[in-house]
């Protein structure tokens, strides 16, 4: 960012620039970063013809950005005008997730780098999950067909293309352009002076999928540096891309994770000085006093825009591919924001009866109930098997929306309704194997440290309880004696007054405690029927005739009644976050 801080912004007459961000994603190895180099070469200089110093400058790529300019394709209005693709490319894995969870705001084009002779890869697979979440369109580019025979290879590219199109044919990218390239003929060993294969025809189709994306100036500023680093005599510079609102010169803007809020002095876009920038921008934003090292990658903000949260409550979704249960109590990496820290979930849904309501968008209603579960509810899931038989709508349907409430490990910093993704990282790269497991959008931080006591009562998560004993023996007409529903060293005081059933159809209520072995009076307030009465008491011969030969058969009657004892149901609700443990009854 050289030159002086007065800056400059294009004049009316000069001609509009529109910047549309491509994310380069693909399996590690499948030739992103030869792509993009390819790409900004090619386009700068077929476009511009411009000095070689400035076509070497052109290609920023120890930040992951290149661009590549080209002038306006009609279909994006009136000239004069130019194109500029800014080329995200995301190394690796880790960061992939990070660079593309500040949402669908940083990238607005996919390319999908696909290795021709290797086909679909795990890594691949993820790419295209993440793309299906984040972002609207996509191109997919078969690279390195130099490796495939020449006779041969338009064969292979259709065959690959095919199987390419299947893939996507379930995905919303279904139908996407397909076209195959050589970014570096000869791989990276190659000389410099080797042009690439089909890179002039893919930048054409980059051009034919470009569009108009719908940037918004409003709300508060926030940006995500890639890049920060000094320049001698100006101040620190940090490089990034406008996630939301907008910023111009002047303004003060915060560095939450250090509580630091600075000046912005000057500001640079792609080597010209500008004044203002906003959502869907990349630019550089130059501050004094500040050391770069403190901050690498990272997020700057609209003073106190920003919440730093312990916990929180999102709307989620599954990942399709992701092989085995999303568990209650499971530890999984979760990206909020720009940061991805360890945190446990704890899955809810809305009650039964709620389960086919309208979904709630970017809201969390307290007032209503929910209730816990086991894991995430999803066809062939335990828990939805056991909802069917518990199931008040008797549908055995699934809800709608589900929750979970996420317990982070360490805090962090995002912005309100951010992207949540929740992955196992710790899975085997090489495994054939989805790590990402669900998303969702973030509903309701919670900052206070205390949030177990000051904030999770007001959620009214509940778990359906079921006990079970049997009837030991009739006191009278009105009372029983039941057994084996409570442990010796309970405390039965807590449940006297509550409701339970027997299994021959009479309703009861638990009176109090009968001697010290966890046994307990029931009292039936119609009346046992006659049928229970007798049924209850047939057991008894057995004691007084045993012994005798002639009354086995007898035996063996009162051994079939003895083992279908009656049984005691005892329902009831408990609130997860009841500090009280309260049971109630509907």
């Amino acid at each position: 960012m050289a030159g002086s801080a007065a800056v400059a912004a294009p004049g009316p007459s000069a001609p509009r620039r529109l910047n549309v961000n491509v994310g380069v994603l693909g399996h590690i190895d499948s030739g992103k970063t030869a792509l993009a180099r390819a790409l900004s070469t090619t386009g700068s200089t077929a476009a511009f013809d411009r000095a070689p110093q400035s076509r070497a400058r052109g290609i920023t790529l120890d930040l992951g950005f290149s661009c590549l300019r080209t002038p306006l394709p009609p279909h994006l209005g009136p000239g004069p005008g130019e194109l500029q693709l800014t080329l995200v490319d995301c190394p690796g894995h880790a960061s992939l997730i990070r660079t593309i969870i500040g949402g669908a705001q940083i990238i607005d084009l996919m390319m999908l780098v696909i290795d021709v002779t290797k086909g679909m890869q795990t890594q691949s697979a993820e790419c295209l999950v993440i793309g299906q979440i984040a972002c609207q369109k996509m191109v997919v580019v078969l690279n390195k067909i130099d490796l495939l025979p020449e006779g041969k290879r338009q064969a292979a590219i259709e065959k690959m293309t095919k199987k390419m199109q299947k893939t996507l044919e379930n995905t919303k990218f279904q139908g996407c352009p397909i076209a195959a390239v050589a970014a570096k003929p000869g791989g990276p060993e190659a000389p410099e002076t080797v042009n690439p294969l089909g890179v002039s025809e893919l930048i054409e189709v980059l051009k034919s999928q470009a569009y108009l994306p719908t940037r918004d100036p409003m709300g508060p500023f926030l940006m995500a540096i890639d890049h920060c680093f000094s320049i001698k005599g100006q101040g620190t510079v940090m490089t990034g891309t406008v996630l939301s609102g907008s910023v111009s010169l002047g303004d003060n803007v915060e560095i939450p994770a250090l509580k630091v809020t600075k000046k912005v002095k000057s500001m640079q876009m792609f080597h010209t000085p500008v004044t203002y920038a906003m959502q869907g921008d990349r630019v550089g934003v130059c501050v004094t006093q500040f050391d770069p090292k403190l901050l690498e990658r990272g997020l700057i903000c609209t003073p106190e825009s920003l919440q730093t949260i312990h916990a929180a409550i999102i709307s989620l979704k599954k990942i399709q591919y992701f092989r085995g249960a999303l568990q209650t109590k499971a530890k999984f990496h979760i990206t909020v924001g720009h940061e991805t820290v360890m945190g446990k979930v704890m899955f809810f849904s809305p009650a039964p009866a709620d389960f086919s309501k309208e979904p709630l968008e970017n809201a969390f209603d307290f007032e209503k109930e929910y209730l816990y579960q086991e894991e995430y509810l999803s066809k062939g899931s335990k828990s939805s098997e056991e909802n069917k038989e518990n199931d008040q709508t008797g549908e055995g349907q699934l809800p709608r929306q589900q929750w979970a409430l996420l317990e982070f490990e360490k805090p962090v910093t995002c912005p309100k309704f951010c992207l949540v993704i929740g992955s196992k990282l710790d899975t085997d790269i090489h495994a054939n194997t989805c790590r990402l497991a669900f998303h969702g959008i973030l509903l309701q931080g919670m900052e206070d440290k205390n949030y177990v006591e000051t904030f999770l009562p007001k959620l009214k998560m509940y778990k359906l309880k079921h006990k079970e004993g049997q009837v030991e023996r009739v006191l009278d007409d009105y009372s029983v004696i039941g057994r084996s529903l409570f442990k010796k060293e309970t405390n039965i005081q807590i449940f006297v007054g509550l409701k339970v059933k027997l299994s021959t159809g009479e309703e009861g209520v638990i009176e109090g405690g009968f001697g010290q072995s966890g046994k307990f009076k029931i009292r039936i307030p119609n009346g046992l029927k006659p049928d229970t009465k007798v049924f209850l008491t047939v057991p008894s011969k057995k004691k007084s005739k045993a012994g005798k030969g002639d009354t086995a058969k007898e035996d063996e009657s009162s051994k079939v009644d003895s083992a279908q004892p009656v049984t005691v149901s005892l329902l009831f609700k408990r609130y997860v976050f009841d500090t009280q443990k309260k049971m109630i009854q509907s």
